[in-house]
Protein backbone atom coordinates (compact mmCIF):
# COMPACT_ATOMS: atom_id res chain seq x y z
CA UNK A 1 0.00 0.00 0.00
CA UNK A 2 3.18 2.33 0.41
CA UNK A 3 3.57 2.92 -2.82
CA UNK A 4 0.39 4.76 -3.76
CA UNK A 5 1.27 7.64 -1.55
CA UNK A 6 2.71 10.75 -2.91
CA UNK A 7 6.41 11.44 -1.86
CA UNK A 8 5.26 14.67 -0.11
CA UNK A 9 3.06 13.32 2.49
CA UNK A 10 5.56 11.05 3.54
CA UNK A 11 7.62 13.73 4.78
CA UNK A 12 4.94 15.35 6.87
CA UNK A 13 5.10 14.88 10.57
CA UNK A 14 1.73 13.94 12.29
CA UNK A 15 0.52 16.77 14.90
CA UNK A 16 1.82 15.89 18.34
CA UNK A 17 -0.94 17.42 19.63
CA UNK A 18 -4.08 16.06 17.99
CA UNK A 19 -1.63 12.57 18.57
CA UNK A 20 -1.95 13.32 22.27
CA UNK A 21 -5.76 15.01 22.64
CA UNK A 22 -6.99 11.47 23.10
CA UNK A 23 -4.85 11.03 26.54
CA UNK A 24 -5.19 14.38 27.78
CA UNK A 25 -9.37 14.47 27.88
CA UNK A 26 -9.26 11.90 30.40
CA UNK A 27 -11.43 13.94 33.56
CA UNK A 28 -8.77 12.96 35.86
CA UNK A 29 -5.80 14.92 33.82
CA UNK A 30 -5.29 18.24 34.26
CA UNK A 31 -4.30 19.45 30.86
CA UNK A 32 -2.20 22.74 30.15
CA UNK A 33 -1.57 20.70 26.75
CA UNK A 34 -4.17 22.13 24.64
CA UNK A 35 -4.29 25.36 22.27
CA UNK A 36 -7.71 25.49 22.77
CA UNK A 37 -9.88 29.11 23.71
CA UNK A 38 -12.12 28.60 26.67
CA UNK A 39 -15.40 27.25 25.69
CA UNK A 40 -17.17 28.84 28.73
CA UNK A 41 -17.01 32.57 26.03
CA UNK A 42 -18.66 30.98 23.07
CA UNK A 43 -22.10 32.72 22.55
CA UNK A 44 -24.58 30.21 22.07
CA UNK A 45 -27.26 32.05 22.48
CA UNK A 46 -26.17 34.95 20.50
CA UNK A 47 -25.34 32.38 17.57
CA UNK A 48 -28.68 31.11 17.85
CA UNK A 49 -30.46 34.32 16.97
CA UNK A 50 -27.77 35.54 14.20
CA UNK A 51 -28.44 32.12 12.83
CA UNK A 52 -32.34 32.52 12.84
CA UNK A 53 -32.01 36.04 11.76
CA UNK A 54 -30.33 35.06 8.87
CA UNK A 55 -32.64 32.54 7.48
CA UNK A 56 -35.44 34.59 7.84
CA UNK A 57 -33.53 36.99 5.74
CA UNK A 58 -32.08 35.44 3.21
CA UNK A 59 -33.94 32.56 3.16
CA UNK A 60 -32.73 29.72 0.43
CA UNK A 61 -30.26 31.97 -0.93
CA UNK A 62 -27.79 31.73 2.28
CA UNK A 63 -27.37 28.30 1.17
CA UNK A 64 -26.23 28.52 -1.88
CA UNK A 65 -22.73 28.49 -3.53
CA UNK A 66 -21.43 32.17 -3.25
CA UNK A 67 -17.56 33.92 -4.38
CA UNK A 68 -14.50 32.56 -3.38
CA UNK A 69 -13.38 35.72 -1.78
CA UNK A 70 -15.76 35.83 1.06
CA UNK A 71 -18.68 37.67 2.14
CA UNK A 72 -18.60 41.26 0.68
CA UNK A 73 -19.81 42.65 4.01
CA UNK A 74 -17.17 40.31 6.49
CA UNK A 75 -14.17 41.87 4.17
CA UNK A 76 -15.41 45.60 4.52
CA UNK A 77 -16.03 44.77 8.42
CA UNK A 78 -12.39 42.88 8.87
CA UNK A 79 -10.84 46.23 7.20
CA UNK A 80 -12.52 48.66 9.66
CA UNK A 81 -11.19 46.60 12.34
CA UNK A 82 -7.89 46.71 10.98
CA UNK A 83 -8.01 50.63 10.93
CA UNK A 84 -9.42 51.14 13.96
CA UNK A 85 -7.08 48.94 16.04
CA UNK A 86 -3.85 48.91 14.07
CA UNK A 87 -4.56 52.25 12.08
CA UNK A 88 -3.58 49.49 8.74
CA UNK A 89 -5.32 50.87 5.77
CA UNK A 90 -6.97 47.60 4.18
CA UNK A 91 -9.28 47.41 1.70
CA UNK A 92 -11.80 45.23 1.53
CA UNK A 93 -10.73 43.99 -1.85
CA UNK A 94 -7.19 42.85 -0.51
CA UNK A 95 -9.23 40.10 2.45
CA UNK A 96 -9.40 36.92 1.36
CA UNK A 97 -12.04 35.23 3.97
CA UNK A 98 -9.92 31.16 4.55
CA UNK A 99 -10.95 27.96 6.07
CA UNK A 100 -9.38 28.88 9.20
CA UNK A 101 -5.60 30.50 9.09
CA UNK A 102 -4.20 27.18 8.28
CA UNK A 103 -5.60 27.17 4.70
CA UNK A 104 -4.08 30.38 4.66
CA UNK A 105 -0.75 28.57 5.18
CA UNK A 106 -1.83 26.36 2.45
CA UNK A 107 -2.71 28.93 0.26
CA UNK A 108 1.09 30.37 0.59
CA UNK A 109 2.68 27.09 0.48
CA UNK A 110 0.83 26.80 -2.93
CA UNK A 111 1.89 29.81 -4.84
CA UNK A 112 5.53 30.29 -3.76
CA UNK A 113 6.83 26.99 -2.36
CA UNK A 114 8.63 24.89 -4.86
CA UNK A 115 10.64 21.56 -3.48
CA UNK A 116 13.58 22.75 -2.21
CA UNK A 117 12.74 26.55 -1.80
CA UNK A 118 14.38 27.38 1.46
CA UNK A 119 11.53 28.31 3.90
CA UNK A 120 12.66 30.73 7.44
CA UNK A 121 10.67 29.97 10.29
CA UNK A 122 11.10 30.61 14.26
CA UNK A 123 12.51 28.64 16.27
CA UNK A 124 10.90 27.47 17.41
CA UNK A 125 7.86 27.94 16.18
CA UNK A 126 3.75 27.32 15.08
CA UNK A 127 3.80 23.29 14.62
CA UNK A 128 0.75 23.87 12.19
CA UNK A 129 2.85 25.89 10.28
CA UNK A 130 5.65 23.22 9.84
CA UNK A 131 3.13 20.54 8.92
CA UNK A 132 1.52 22.58 6.71
CA UNK A 133 4.44 23.99 4.28
CA UNK A 134 6.07 20.23 4.57
CA UNK A 135 3.84 19.09 2.05
CA UNK A 136 5.46 21.27 -0.59
CA UNK A 137 8.91 19.48 0.99
CA UNK A 138 10.93 22.77 1.25
CA UNK A 139 14.25 23.37 2.48
CA UNK A 140 13.28 24.86 6.80
CA UNK A 141 15.67 27.27 7.78
CA UNK A 142 15.07 28.10 11.59
CA UNK A 143 15.90 31.91 13.04
CA UNK A 144 16.02 31.07 17.28
CA UNK A 145 13.75 33.03 19.09
CA UNK A 146 14.68 35.17 22.38
CA UNK A 147 12.42 36.80 24.67
CA UNK A 148 12.53 40.12 22.45
CA UNK A 149 11.76 38.34 19.36
CA UNK A 150 13.77 36.72 16.33
CA UNK A 151 17.42 36.50 16.60
CA UNK A 152 18.30 38.79 13.76
CA UNK A 153 21.99 37.73 13.50
CA UNK A 154 21.28 34.72 11.98
CA UNK A 155 18.16 36.30 10.39
CA UNK A 156 20.51 38.26 8.54
CA UNK A 157 22.93 35.95 7.93
CA UNK A 158 20.03 33.17 6.34
CA UNK A 159 18.62 35.52 3.79
CA UNK A 160 22.27 37.02 2.61
CA UNK A 161 23.89 33.60 2.17
CA UNK A 162 20.38 31.39 0.91
CA UNK A 163 17.37 33.03 -1.25
CA UNK A 164 14.69 32.72 1.25
CA UNK A 165 11.25 32.76 -0.27
CA UNK A 166 9.04 33.02 2.56
CA UNK A 167 9.83 34.21 6.58
CA UNK A 168 6.87 32.94 8.97
CA UNK A 169 6.16 34.81 11.86
CA UNK A 170 3.83 34.80 15.22
CA UNK A 171 5.36 38.25 15.96
CA UNK A 172 2.24 39.10 18.63
CA UNK A 173 2.02 36.52 21.91
CA UNK A 174 3.78 33.72 19.89
CA UNK A 175 2.41 30.20 19.43
CA UNK A 176 4.59 28.12 21.63
CA UNK A 177 6.26 30.57 23.18
CA UNK A 178 4.05 33.55 24.22
CA UNK A 179 6.71 35.77 23.48
CA UNK A 180 6.58 39.00 21.42
CA UNK A 181 8.80 40.88 18.75
CA UNK A 182 9.48 44.18 20.43
CA UNK A 183 9.06 47.15 17.71
CA UNK A 184 13.36 47.36 17.71
CA UNK A 185 13.19 44.14 16.89
CA UNK A 186 10.49 44.10 14.27
CA UNK A 187 12.22 47.57 12.48
CA UNK A 188 15.32 45.06 11.98
CA UNK A 189 13.61 42.07 10.94
CA UNK A 190 12.01 44.48 8.57
CA UNK A 191 15.06 46.15 7.48
CA UNK A 192 16.37 42.55 6.52
CA UNK A 193 13.90 41.32 4.86
CA UNK A 194 13.14 44.68 2.49
CA UNK A 195 16.78 43.72 1.17
CA UNK A 196 14.90 40.72 -0.03
CA UNK A 197 12.44 39.21 -2.31
CA UNK A 198 11.27 37.37 0.85
CA UNK A 199 7.50 37.53 1.52
CA UNK A 200 6.43 38.11 5.13
CA UNK A 201 3.61 36.14 6.86
CA UNK A 202 2.44 37.54 9.81
CA UNK A 203 0.35 35.39 11.53
CA UNK A 204 -1.86 37.24 14.30
CA UNK A 205 -4.56 35.03 15.62
CA UNK A 206 -3.77 35.91 19.04
CA UNK A 207 -3.77 39.98 18.25
CA UNK A 208 -6.83 40.74 20.10
CA UNK A 209 -6.14 39.01 23.40
CA UNK A 210 -3.63 41.56 24.77
CA UNK A 211 -3.57 42.23 28.33
CA UNK A 212 -2.10 45.78 28.59
CA UNK A 213 -2.80 49.14 26.54
CA UNK A 214 0.87 48.73 24.89
CA UNK A 215 0.72 48.04 21.02
CA UNK A 216 3.32 46.84 18.54
CA UNK A 217 2.96 48.05 14.94
CA UNK A 218 2.52 45.82 12.18
CA UNK A 219 5.21 44.28 9.79
CA UNK A 220 2.59 45.45 7.04
CA UNK A 221 3.42 48.76 8.25
CA UNK A 222 6.55 48.66 7.34
CA UNK A 223 7.14 46.51 4.59
CA UNK A 224 3.29 46.39 3.04
CA UNK A 225 4.36 45.16 -0.59
CA UNK A 226 6.08 42.15 1.27
CA UNK A 227 3.60 41.22 4.16
CA UNK A 228 0.67 38.48 4.06
CA UNK A 229 -1.33 38.99 7.43
CA UNK A 230 -3.33 36.17 8.18
CA UNK A 231 -6.34 36.74 10.94
CA UNK A 232 -8.63 34.47 12.60
CA UNK A 233 -11.90 34.52 14.63
CA UNK A 234 -10.83 31.00 16.09
CA UNK A 235 -9.93 33.08 19.22
CA UNK A 236 -12.25 35.88 19.63
CA UNK A 237 -15.64 34.18 18.48
CA UNK A 238 -15.76 30.10 17.84
CA UNK A 239 -13.25 27.62 15.99
CA UNK A 240 -15.81 25.42 14.41
CA UNK A 241 -16.72 27.55 12.23
CA UNK A 242 -13.32 27.77 10.62
CA UNK A 243 -13.24 31.55 9.76
CA UNK A 244 -10.10 33.05 9.18
CA UNK A 245 -8.36 35.71 6.48
CA UNK A 246 -5.32 36.66 4.73
CA UNK A 247 -4.25 40.12 4.04
CA UNK A 248 -2.23 40.55 0.59
CA UNK A 249 -1.04 42.60 -1.93
CA UNK A 250 -2.67 42.46 -5.34
CA UNK A 251 -0.65 40.55 -7.19
CA UNK A 252 -0.15 37.95 -4.59
CA UNK A 253 -4.02 38.24 -4.03
CA UNK A 254 -4.78 37.22 -7.35
CA UNK A 255 -2.33 33.91 -7.04
CA UNK A 256 -4.01 33.24 -3.72
CA UNK A 257 -7.52 33.34 -4.98
CA UNK A 258 -6.86 30.71 -7.58
CA UNK A 259 -5.34 28.61 -5.51
CA UNK A 260 -8.36 29.38 -2.98
CA UNK A 261 -10.71 28.79 -5.57
CA UNK A 262 -9.22 24.94 -6.50
CA UNK A 263 -9.01 24.17 -2.97
CA UNK A 264 -12.64 25.01 -1.74
CA UNK A 265 -13.99 27.21 -3.96
CA UNK A 266 -15.36 29.46 -1.08
CA UNK A 267 -15.21 29.20 2.78
CA UNK A 268 -18.84 28.41 4.51
CA UNK A 269 -20.98 30.81 3.24
CA UNK A 270 -23.39 30.26 5.70
CA UNK A 271 -21.39 30.55 8.53
CA UNK A 272 -19.42 33.37 7.11
CA UNK A 273 -23.20 35.45 7.49
CA UNK A 274 -24.38 34.04 10.73
CA UNK A 275 -20.74 35.42 11.93
CA UNK A 276 -21.35 38.74 10.32
CA UNK A 277 -24.99 39.21 11.86
CA UNK A 278 -23.36 37.87 14.89
CA UNK A 279 -21.02 41.28 14.92
CA UNK A 280 -23.57 43.60 13.48
CA UNK A 281 -26.08 43.09 16.62
CA UNK A 282 -23.32 42.32 19.50
CA UNK A 283 -20.54 44.12 20.65
CA UNK A 284 -16.79 42.44 19.58
CA UNK A 285 -15.18 44.49 22.02
CA UNK A 286 -17.07 43.83 24.87
CA UNK A 287 -16.92 40.06 24.26
CA UNK A 288 -13.10 40.27 23.48
CA UNK A 289 -12.57 42.17 26.76
CA UNK A 290 -14.22 39.41 29.04
CA UNK A 291 -11.87 36.94 27.28
CA UNK A 292 -8.88 39.23 28.14
CA UNK A 293 -10.09 39.68 31.68
CA UNK A 294 -10.32 35.67 32.13
CA UNK A 295 -7.39 35.11 30.49
CA UNK A 296 -5.17 37.47 32.37
CA UNK A 297 -6.21 35.89 35.49
CA UNK A 298 -5.49 32.53 34.58
CA UNK A 299 -1.87 33.28 33.02
CA UNK A 300 -0.80 35.30 36.28
CA UNK A 301 -2.14 32.26 38.23
CA UNK A 302 0.11 30.17 36.63
CA UNK A 303 2.91 32.70 36.55
CA UNK A 304 2.35 32.57 40.79
CA UNK A 305 2.05 29.22 40.66
CA UNK A 306 5.59 28.62 38.40
CA UNK A 307 7.33 31.22 40.95
CA UNK A 308 6.22 29.03 43.92
CA UNK A 309 6.81 25.33 42.74
CA UNK A 310 9.23 25.23 39.87
CA UNK A 311 12.62 24.71 40.73
CA UNK A 312 14.88 27.86 40.14
CA UNK A 313 16.85 26.91 37.33
CA UNK A 314 13.74 26.92 34.92
CA UNK A 315 13.16 29.84 32.74
CA UNK A 316 10.00 31.09 31.51
CA UNK A 317 7.87 33.79 29.61
CA UNK A 318 5.81 36.08 31.11
CA UNK A 319 3.20 36.97 28.41
CA UNK A 320 1.43 40.16 27.63
CA UNK A 321 -1.26 38.31 25.96
CA UNK A 322 -2.54 35.48 24.34
CA UNK A 323 -3.07 31.77 25.44
CA UNK A 324 0.28 30.24 25.98
CA UNK A 325 3.46 30.86 28.22
CA UNK A 326 6.88 28.79 27.51
CA UNK A 327 9.47 26.82 30.09
CA UNK A 328 13.18 26.23 29.26
CA UNK A 329 14.43 23.29 31.15
CA UNK A 330 18.15 23.16 32.58
CA UNK A 331 20.20 22.17 29.57
CA UNK A 332 20.31 18.05 29.60
CA UNK A 333 16.72 17.86 30.62
CA UNK A 334 14.54 15.97 28.31
CA UNK A 335 10.75 17.92 27.99
CA UNK A 336 9.70 14.78 26.53
CA UNK A 337 10.91 12.51 29.47
CA UNK A 338 9.10 15.09 31.70
CA UNK A 339 6.05 14.59 30.15
CA UNK A 340 5.51 10.86 30.53
CA UNK A 341 6.75 11.54 33.86
CA UNK A 342 3.65 13.84 34.27
CA UNK A 343 0.96 11.85 32.68
CA UNK A 344 1.54 9.26 35.01
CA UNK A 345 0.66 12.12 37.80
CA UNK A 346 -2.23 13.54 35.43
CA UNK A 347 -1.03 16.57 34.27
CA UNK A 348 0.10 17.10 30.88
CA UNK A 349 1.77 19.62 28.68
CA UNK A 350 3.42 19.96 25.31
CA UNK A 351 7.36 19.29 25.67
CA UNK A 352 8.84 20.95 22.78
CA UNK A 353 10.01 18.45 20.16
CA UNK A 354 6.93 19.59 17.87
CA UNK A 355 8.15 23.47 17.64
CA UNK A 356 11.27 22.52 16.15
CA UNK A 357 12.40 21.24 12.81
CA UNK A 358 14.68 17.94 13.23
CA UNK A 359 15.36 18.34 16.98
CA UNK A 360 14.47 15.74 19.38
CA UNK A 361 14.57 15.58 23.48
CA UNK A 362 14.33 19.48 23.30
CA UNK A 363 14.34 21.18 26.78
CA UNK A 364 11.20 23.40 26.44
CA UNK A 365 7.81 22.83 27.11
CA UNK A 366 4.75 25.08 26.23
CA UNK A 367 2.17 25.67 29.03
CA UNK A 368 -1.25 26.97 27.96
CA UNK A 369 -3.54 28.87 30.65
CA UNK A 370 -6.76 29.45 28.52
CA UNK A 371 -9.10 26.26 29.66
CA UNK A 372 -7.98 25.63 33.19
CA UNK A 373 -9.52 27.63 36.69
CA UNK A 374 -6.91 28.99 38.73
CA UNK A 375 -7.12 26.52 41.74
CA UNK A 376 -6.61 23.61 39.01
CA UNK A 377 -3.71 25.42 37.74
CA UNK A 378 -2.53 25.38 41.34
CA UNK A 379 -2.74 22.20 41.75
CA UNK A 380 -1.22 21.06 38.21
CA UNK A 381 1.94 23.46 38.58
CA UNK A 382 2.49 21.91 42.13
CA UNK A 383 2.78 18.65 40.74
CA UNK A 384 4.72 19.36 37.72
CA UNK A 385 6.86 21.08 40.01
CA UNK A 386 7.48 18.15 41.90
CA UNK A 387 8.90 16.17 39.11
CA UNK A 388 11.08 19.04 37.67
CA UNK A 389 12.72 19.25 40.84
CA UNK A 390 13.59 15.58 40.65
CA UNK A 391 14.73 15.94 37.01
CA UNK A 392 16.91 18.80 38.14
CA UNK A 393 18.40 17.26 41.16
CA UNK A 394 19.20 13.92 39.11
CA UNK A 395 21.00 16.02 36.23
CA UNK A 396 23.03 17.63 39.31
CA UNK A 397 23.88 15.01 40.74
CA UNK A 398 25.01 13.21 37.42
Amino acid sequence: MNQIFSDRISDVPKSFIREILSTTLHKDVISFAGGLPNRNFFPVEQIKEASQRVLDQYGADVLQYSMSEGHLQLREWIAKRYKEKMNLDVHPDQVLITSGSQQGLDLVGKILINERDHVAIEEPGYLGAIQAFSIYRPTFEPVPMHFEGLDTDVLKEVIQGKRIKVLYTVPSFQNPSGISHTDENRDEVAKIVSSRQTILVEDNPYGELCFTEKTHKSYYTRIPDQTVLFGSFSKTFVPSFRIGWLVAPKELYDKLLIAKQASDLHTNYYAQCVLYQYLCDNNMDEHISAIREKYFNQKEAMIRSIQKHFPEEVQYSNPDGGMFLWAILPEGISAHKVFHEAIKHHVAFVPGDPFYVDKKDINTMRLNFSCVDEPTIEKGISTLGKILKKYVAEEKAF
